[in-house]
Order: structure tokens, then sequence, then C-alpha cells
């Protein structure tokens, strides 16, 4: 038994480690399923004591339980990480193809920009989009044919066409490579199990999503350019008149031909009128709502739109002073009627920080609140920054802005020191979740846009699991009952290993984090006839040394040796071709590649080593082999 101890021992070692790969994937199942029957009896229960809930607050209820379920054990989280993960085919999520809108980093990066320079931009965009070909290119061709130089826009006067042309074209590069590593940092740290995210083209960029349940907030994770800015908010002593004004103006009380700088006396007051006559005498404050509490109006999310067109006005754009602006909360306050309000801030337009110093951040729930928070840390500069401005403006508002919009503004009460900060204003811990990921990931250097979306249901994936599993079964024991009918005894010994070259290779998936996609189980179809194929031809040769009269060890001996040449040459050149396919193919076609090329390998184990094994163990025993 010496002599076949090694191999007895490497056996054992592989089958337990795959067997410790793959247990996470048990335990995921398990738990799985232990959360669901929890949350389907929450649901329940809650139907029974609140029989007039909507759908929708039932279903924030229960994502808000499983969420807190997962969170509240690590093991759950560890054990989802580890599973084999499933690909979109079959367990459902989203496809995405986006666009880096290319055009909006020429315009960031443009000088002395004009009405020709932005008729040509808006031309050669509508121009790159229909043909997917370089947009800088396209620009620079116009520019040109239009009798001017590059350097009138871009670079400086001593460059010519050719080196601007060359490094735009670098810039446009380098920003959809860097939307891709911003896209994979989101995603990654989202958690969607192995998503895959490619190049397409000039500046598109295919997404795939395994998983998700939340669209609408796989979008703003995508999507969200994360833009960070600390701005102050101006006070009501500034605020009121400027409304004042513009309220006036829109009335049509005031000349706005006139340069004129003087206020009027506050006109919220809404005594003896009607709502129809406010509306007429007050066009703005309609919209704008004041409470008294504050001096930023609230905006019904109706009359948003209204209170835009207002403010694009040019007589009401005059009266605005440039180094302000106005900028919407980014969650609404709803009232006890159902009513959707928007705080409507007024803020320096120049940022006193920017979200590039944040180092870290962590979504959590503020113990004295119970709110969703997200707490920020600074680098040694940005903390330095920080203990200035805020030590130079207690008492004022710091309003927090996220890609446009005010997450929160309080006011500095005292020296912020060692760069700690907090943003509120979340919905809930998966709101404070996804600005945490953004935050982390950084900003893109391009707004990119949503061209196409598929949406991969979970029934629809389930149906693809078990019909998957179904054939691998089906194929299994077709070829498993095979090699018993026909080479009895022996063809048992093949099934054995058949078995474990399935182990095997769920174990490398595991272990490697492979996603296993409808594809992928036709690989590993493929692999369960190609698995005995090397059996196959051993037998057949210790079949025919056992006809010549050797004893059965020499006939094993020279099966084995005689059937070796055969064996590497049909797998190798799979092996080769599944190298191929993996390198020059895509999404599934890889998924096909990978796991034929993992059951090529993990097949060649259990032949060569497996049932030899097993062969050797009976002839030293001496057993008769029974090859039918």
């Amino acid at each position: 038994m010496k002599e076949f101890r090694f191999r007895i021992i490497l056996i054992i070692a592989f089958v337990a480690l795959s067997i410790y790969l793959l247990y996470p994937t048990y335990a995921d199942y398990q738990n799985t399923k232990a959360i669901n029957s929890e949350l389907v009896r929450l649901a329940d229960s809650i139907k029974i004591a609140q029989p007039s809930i909507s759908e929708i607050d039932l279903e924030d209820m229960i994502e808000f339980k499983e969420d807190s379920i997962r969170i509240a054990d690590p093991s759950i989280r560890d054990a989802r990480e580890k599973r084999v993960k499933l690909g979109l085919d079959l367990q459902g999520g989203m496809y995405l193809v986006m666009e880096v809108n290319t055009a909006k980093l020429l315009e960031n990066l443009v000088k002395n920009a004009d009405e020709d320079f932005d008729r040509m931009l808006e031309e050669a965009a509508l121009e790159a989009s229909a043909s997917d070909e370089n947009l800088v290119s396209i620009l620079a061709a116009k520019i040109q044919n239009s009798g001017k130089r590059l350097s009138r826009y871009f670079g400086s006067i001593r460059e010519d066409d050719s080196e601007i042309i060359s490094r735009l074209e670098e810039q446009e590069s380098d920003a959809v490579t860097r939307a891709i590593e911003i896209i994979n940092n989101r995603v990654n740290q989202y958690g969607v199990s192995e998503p895959n995210i490619q190049k397409q083209g000039a500046r598109r960029i295919v997404v795939e999503l395994p998983g998700i349940a939340k669209e609408q907030e796989a979008k703003r994770l995508l999507q969200g350019s994360a833009l960070l800015e600390f701005k102050f908010a101006r006070e009501a002593d500034f605020v009121i008149p400027i409304m004042n004004r513009i309220d006036e103006v829109l009335a049509g009380r005031v000349d706005t031909t006139v340069a004129d700088t003087s206020v009027a006396e506050d006109t919220t007051n809404v005594a003896d009128l009607t709502e129809e006559e406010f509306a007429r005498e007050h066009p703005f404050y309609s919209v704008a709502l004041m409470t008294g509490q504050s001096p930023f109006p609230l905006v019904r999310e109706i009359d948003r739109d209204k209170v835009n067109s207002y403010l694009s006005r040019r007589e009401v754009v005059n009266l605005i002073p440039d180094n302000v602006e106005f900028l919407y909360s980014a969650k609404p306050a709803v009232t006890q009627d159902g009513v959707d309000y928007y705080t409507l801030y007024m803020v320096n337009k120049e940022a006193e920080l920017t979200g590039g110093v944040i180092t870290e951040a962590n979504a959590n729930i503020d113990p004295q609140t119970t709110a969703p928070v997200v707490y920020m840390t600074m680098n040694s500069e940005g903390a330095r920054e920080w203990a200035r401005i805020t030590g130079a403006n207690i008492g004022k508002r710091c309003a927090i802005v996220l890609d446009g919009a005010v997450y929160s503004a309080p006011s500095i009460r005292n020296k912020i020191s060692g760069g700690r900060s907090v943003i509120e204003g979340m919905e809930d811990l998966n709101e404070a979740k996804l600005l945490q990921i953004v935050l982390q990931a950084g900003a893109l250097p391009a707004p990119v846009e949503i061209i196409e979306e598929r949406t991969v249901g979970p029934s629809l994936g389930q149906d693809s699991i078990s019909q998957g599993f179904n054939s691998t079964a089906i194929g299994f024991l077709l070829v498993a009952v095979f090699m018993i009918v026909y080479y009895k005894k022996a063809g048992t010994f093949a099934d054995l290993a058949l078995f474990f070259t399935i182990v095997f290779i769920m174990g490398i998936l595991a272990g490697f984090q492979a996603t296993l996609t409808l594809p992928g189980i036709a690989g590993l179809i493929l692999t369960i006839g190609m698995a005995v194929d090397a059996n196959v031809l051993i037998f057949e040769r210790i079949r025919e040394e056992l006809s010549t009269g050797k004893t059965v060890k020499a006939s094993i001996e020279s099966g084995y040796a005689n059937s070796y040449s055969a064996i590497f040459d049909s797998n190798i050149t799979t092996f080769f071709t599944g190298i191929i396919l993996y390198q020059f193919g895509s999404g599934p076609i890889q998924g096909f590649a990978l796991t034929l090329m993992i059951g090529i390998v993990c097949s060649l184990f259990s032949a060569l080593i497996v049932t030899r094994l097993v062969f050797d163990l009976m002839a030293a025993k001496g057993y008769k082999i029974n090859l039918g």
C-alpha cells in the first residue's frame, strides 16, 4: 500500500479542498432559504397588522428587514461572497449599454468657446453617435474646414493641429478607460456577483449586473458623477430681497430696463388675496412657498419645471448675482397630504472645498437621531482647509452638494478639526451606502448615458438554472448507465471518476470566484461526455492486453502507457481551442470556454489518477477486473 500512499493523499486532498470551496455555496443556499422563509412570515404578519398598507411600503419594509438580517450576521455576507457565482442568464439582472459623453469633456477643455464652436461640437456629437467614429477627429475636421486652427479653441498657439488632435484623442480615450475603471470600482463595492464590464467601440461600455433587483438604484450608482462640493448657503438678508425682486419682475411691477438695485418691501403677505389673485400678484411666491422657518422656499415636485422656467428667464437671470445659484435639495420632504416638497437653496457658485480631499466614506446610523448618515474622512490638506473654513464661518450654513443637489445644509457650530464630516439627508441606509460607494470610487471624468437597457427577470433565470441542471443530471445519468452496461465493474470506476470530475470543476469555479453561466453549463455537459473518452481508450487498451494473455497488472500498465498519446492529443487540441475561444470571445463564449478548459484538466486528473489508483489497488489485491 505504500506505493499508493501519495496518490491516495493527493486525491483526498483535492476532494477535501473542493468540498471546502463548495461549502459557502451550500451555506448561502441554506441562508437564503431561511431568510426567505422569515421574510414571508414577516410579510404575512405586517399584512395582518396593517391591512391597508401599500405594496410599495410593504416592499420597503421587507427590503429593510432583509438588509438588517444580512448585515447583522457577517457569516451570511461571507458565504455569499465565496459561493459559486451565477451569471446574468441564470439569476436575472440588468444588461446596460452606456455611452461616455465625451462632448461634455471637450466642453470642459475648450477655451474661448463661441457660437461657431458650440454649433460644430453639436454637429460632431450627432455624427459620432451615428457612426461610432472618434468625436475628436470629426470635430477637428469641422474646425479646419471652417478655416480656423485648433489652437483657437484648444492648446496653445505654438502647437500645430496634429499635436492638439493627438492630445485630445488621448484624453478622450483616457476618459472612457477611466469611466470603465470607476464603474468597475463602484459595482464591485456595491456587491454585484461577478459583473461583466467591457468597452465596446470608441465610447460605449457594456455592463452586465447579475442579481440586481433595484434597477433605479443601479442606474444612479453607474451614472452619478460624484462631484462633491462644500458651498456656503446665503443668509436671509441676502436671499429674501433677491427673491422679492424676482417676484416683482415676474409680476410685471418692475421695469427691468432700468438699472435699479433697490429692494421693495417683503411681498409675502397674503392677507385678503384669493389663491388666483396671489398667483397673479406674486407668481414666484405662488410656487416657491415661504414657511417663515427658513429663508429658503419649498417647491412642490409638480412645480419644479415652472420654477426652473422662471429662473431661466433673461430678466430674472440679470437679477441674480453672478457668484450665487439656486439648487434643490436632493430629497423631498413629504407632508401629511402626501405632497413632495423640495427646498430651494441659494448657495455660492464657488465651492469652498471639493470631494477630491475625501479619503474614506462610511455609511452608518447616527446613534443620536437614528437617521442614516455618511461619515467622511479628509486627507491632511483637506483637514487643514476644512478647519480653517469652519473656524472662520461659525454660525453660517454650509451646503453639502453632490452632483448639483443639496444633501444637507447644517449650520457650523464650531471649528471642525481632524478632517471628519457628516453627510445627512439620506432616505435610508441603502441610499447612504450608495453614496458611500460613489464617493469612494471617485468622480466620472465625463457623464455617461444609458442608451440600451434590458432586464432579465429572476423567474426566467430560475427556469434556466432548472433546465441547465436537469440537462446536466440527464447527461450524467445516460453516460453513467452506458459505462456500467458496456464495461461492467470498470464502468463503475469510470462513473466514480466522472463524479469526482464534476466536484473538482465546481470546486475550482468556487475557488477562483468564476461565474457559472448557461453556456458554462453547456461546457460542463460537454465535459461529462469527454471525461469518459479517456476511460474508453484506456479500457479498450487494457482489454486488448488481457486478450494476449498478459497478467492483470501488466495489462493495466500497458493499457495506460499505450493510451497516453491518443488521450493527450485529443485533450490538448481541445484545450487550445478553449484558449482561443476564451481569448477572442466575449462573455457567454468565455464562460463556455473556461468551463471546458477546467473540465479537461479535471477529467484528465480523474482518468489518469483516480481510475488508475482503483485499478492498481484491485490488481494488488488480486481482484478480477471485469471490462465487459
